[in-house]
Formats: structure tokens, C-alpha cells, sequence
């Protein structure tokens, strides 16, 4: 991480980093200008906690470096449900726009990151100023709402095997990277944060990587995972 700031950032610069970001083509140049203009940036090494449940939910984030883990933190164990992992130039910290003033979910800084804190307050005026960020705002909620629901369902439906088969094809689909011999899912992922998304145990999910890896369907190159046909998940 650089040794300048993020607090030092300037406004073009600030500007920059949303331009690179998943809202950048529902922005005109007004709402661009206020979210850069009131927005800060803030850095949090790995493990960090950038917001916890119960906090108050004030602010939207934008991912410049690094990625951040969305999960729940169970009060009594410390053990945690991964919710998802999101990269550079994701948007997160949403449920400040509908929730009932308290964070819901945990925020963990998965890397080094560097993010900008954008007010919620200021980014319901964007929203009020822009249709286009309006209605990307609300389909991106759905849908990560559908995913979530997605997931629950699986839970009940699939065997753990089939869940982490899924899984893999989602975080292909996401963070998947061509690469000679298949597709690099460009995310180190111990098994035990695997495990965590799936609802398994970190030993049955080493189990089933193990039978896929035997069976030629993905590899392991630099603690990632390479799918080495297509749709590796239904083949199985």
C-alpha cells in the first residue's frame, strides 16, 4: 500500500477511483462531482474491521485496492458466516440507505484496502439527482438480495458437495481469469473461508477440492483455484 494517505487524496483523485468503480456509468457529471467532492478516503490493513453489527449504518463504501469480506460474526465463538467477497471497484456498505440505522452484517478488511467512505446522506442526493444511479442502486440491491435468497435455498436443497460446485461456478463467473489450461479464479480462498460460505466444515470442503483435482477438473496454482473445463460444476 502506498505510504501517501488515503486521506490525502485529492478530489480528482477521489473522482478517479468512483470513475473506476461499478457506479461510474450511472453517474452524469453532477453526481459524480458531489460523491467526490463529500466523500473520504480511509485505509484499513487486513483483518481490520470496517464496520461491525450494531454499528451505525452511515456510509457506502468504493473499493480502490484490495478486497473486503461481508460476513456475520457469531458474538459467543467469534466464528464467522461469509456473506461474499468484494474486489476492486465494488460498492458495499448499502443497507445504509434502507436499514433501520444499524448495521446488519460485518465488514473485514480481507487484504490491505483502501476504500472511499462516501456518506449516506450524500449518496441518497446523488440518487435524487441522477436517475441512472437511482435505478443501479436498486437493481444491484436486488440482486444481491436474489443471491443471498439463492444461497439460503441451497442450503436447504443441495448436499455439500453440490453447494461448493455451485460456488466455484458463481466465483468463476465473478473473479474468473482466462488462463492457459482453463480459468483462474483470481482469489485466494483458504478452505476454511470456503467452508464458511458453504455451510461445511473446512475438512469436507478439502475432501471435495481434493476429488475435483484428481478428477482433472480444476487445480491449485498459488493458493488459487484453476477450473480446467467448462461448467466443471455439472460435470461432476
Amino acid at each position: 500500500m502506498s505510504h501517501r494517505r488515503a486521506s490525502d487524496l485529492t478530489i480528482l483523485e477521489r473522482e478517479t477511483i468512483i470513475c473506476e468503480s461499478e457506479i461510474a456509468a450511472s453517474l452524469d457529471p453532477a453526481a459524480l462531482a458531489l460523491l467526490a467532492r463529500d466523500s473520504k478516503g480511509v485505509d484499513f490493513r487486513r483483518r481490520r474491521f470496517i464496520y461491525r453489527e450494531g454499528d451505525v449504518a452511515d456510509s457506502l463504501y468504493v473499493i480502490d485496492r484490495g478486497r473486503v469480506k461481508i460476513c456475520s460474526v457469531e458474538a459467543a465463538t467469534g466464528r464467522e458466516a461469509v456473506i461474499d467477497i468484494v474486489g476492486r471497484g465494488a460498492l458495499f456498505g448499502e443497507s445504509s440507505l434502507y436499514s433501520a440505522g444499524v448495521r446488519e452484517k460485518c465488514a473485514i478488511a480481507y487484504e490491505n484496502v483502501r476504500l472511499l467512505r462516501i456518506p449516506a446522506g450524500v449518496y441518497r442526493e446523488g440518487m435524487a439527482a441522477s436517475r441512472e444511479l437511482y435505478d443501479y442502486t436498486f437493481r444491484m440491491v436486488g440482486q444481491r438480495l436474489s443471491r443471498a435468497e439463492r444461497r439460503v435455498a441451497d442450503f436447504a436443497l443441495d448436499a455439500i458437495p453440490a453447494r461448493l460446485d455451485k460456488l466455484l461456478a458463481e466465483l468463476s463467473e465473478r473473479y474468473g481469469r482466462e488462463e492457459a489450461g482453463g480459468v483462474l479464479i483470481d482469489l485466494a480462498l483458504p478452505h476454511r473461508e470456503i467452508a464458511s460460505i458453504v455451510g461445511s466444515t473446512r475438512e469436507s470442503v478439502t475432501v471435495r477440492l481434493n476429488a475435483l483435482r484428481r478428477a482433472g477438473i480444476i487445480d491449485f496454482v498459488d493458493r488459487k483455484i484453476l477450473i480446467k473445463t467448462p461448467a466443471a460444476s455439472a460435470a461432476v
